[in-house]
């Protein structure tokens, strides 16, 4: 009845990008490996906010539920 969602488009659509900016931190031009590092904090702070935008919609939800039980 209940099933875990499938992810296996996005965990490798994810590692496939880690490898891609692995090899990109090697490159000869110091402006794309500059941006390596900017990227990858990036993509951190976007997990972050994904993260915290989902608590605050799960918060909404459960408060929503009490509500219409009323």
């Amino acid at each position: 009845m209940f099933t875990r969602p499938d992810d296996t488009y996005n965990n490798i659509r994810k590692r496939s990008l880690e490898q891609w900016l692995s090899e990109m931190e090697n490159h000869e031009d110091v402006a794309v490996r500059g941006g390596v590092k900017l990227t990858k904090e990036y993509l951190a702070h976007l997990e972050e906010e994904i993260s915290r935008l989902k608590d605050e919609c799960k918060l909404k939800d459960d408060y929503l539920k009490k509500m219409s039980k009323r």
